[in-house]
């Protein structure tokens, strides 16, 4: 809802504000910062609400389902990246992460079917990962509400028209006005 709010006249407020000729490449540049900056405001303030708190979820969980905590330390302190990758794509790494400390072999049966069954990554991750999203969300509600009060500010003002060209009711412009061609 605040997209629609602000995108579209802001986007009627800039390509009003070029020349008819200009139009195009105003649009499409106005699509690429738009698109560009979703996708990397997205992915690092994702990603940063990720480091914040996914080592010590991952770390406590990993300690509270028996594994020690030298080797739950070195899994908890990975980069957060490849743990998103693998909850993505549906994947467990827990057995995969353990492996190398042995740790996994050390725990009872029930345990390691809950460390590598299918509920106890993904749930580990939830609180993490929400705590990623409030913080995209927070940010691109603030950047909204800066642009539009910078577009508020901006005023009005609108491409000077080009002499002898004529704005028609859809927005086009001709080098000069229909003619009827009688034989």
């Amino acid at each position: 809802m605040a997209s629609g709010m602000f995108a579209y006249p802001n986007s009627s407020s800039i390509m009003g504000s070029v020349p008819a000729r200009s139009r195009g490449g105003a649009s499409d540049m106005r699509a690429t910062f738009q698109n560009s900056g979703t996708a990397v405001s997205i992915g690092v303030f994702l990603i940063a609400g990720l480091a914040g708190s996914l080592p010590h979820a991952l770390t406590a969980g990993l300690q509270q389902q028996g594994v020690p905590a030298h080797a739950a330390s070195p899994v908890g302190s990975l980069p957060p990246v490849p743990s998103l990758f693998a909850a993505q794509l549906g994947v467990n790494p827990i057995e995969h992460l353990l492996q190398p400390s042995g740790a996994l072999t050390h725990l009872t049966a029930a345990q390691q079917q809950t460390l590598t069954g299918g509920e106890f990554f993904p749930n580990l991750i939830s609180g993490p990962f929400h705590s990623g999203l409030v913080i995209v969300f927070a940010f691109g509600a603030t950047f909204a509400f800066l642009a539009a009060i910078a577009s508020f500010l901006r005023g009005t003002s609108h491409a000077p028209r080009t002499p002898g060209s004529q704005e028609t009711a859809t927005g086009a412009s001709s080098a000069r006005p229909d003619r009827h061609i009688s034989s």
